[in-house]
């Protein structure tokens, strides 16, 4: 995708050029784009997180300022979403470390 340099907006192909739809601006179109964009290297396998169900570690932050209902464990996983409007407290989604029991809390 090219935007012109010009006003910004989105330019479309035409032949051999992009061609700006809102000022006229034409350009000729780059053949190698590999100039533009950097490759880095692959990602080491110890880099990676782990999250299927039954991982031992979630890659999620954890608190021990919650029990655990089922097992009684003070250290939990959790993921912070915004469930409601935007002037409401977002809801914690807990999984236990020890047993996998899910649960809420509000704030």
């Amino acid at each position: 995708m090219q935007f012109c340099d010009d006003c910004g907006s989105m330019m479309h192909s035409d032949g051999d050029e992009m061609v700006c739809k809102s000022c006229g601006n034409r350009v000729a179109k780059d053949r190698d784009l590999s100039e533009q964009y950097t490759s880095t290297e692959e990602q080491a396998g110890d880099e990676l997180i782990e999250t299927e169900e039954g991982a031992e570690f979630e890659g999620k932050p954890t608190t021990e300022d919650v029990k655990c209902e089922e097992c009684g464990t003070r250290k939990a996983w959790y993921t912070i979403k915004q469930t409601g409007s935007a002037d409401e407290p977002p809801t914690r989604f807990f999984k236990c470390t020890e047993c996998g029991y899910r649960w809420r809390g509000y704030n």
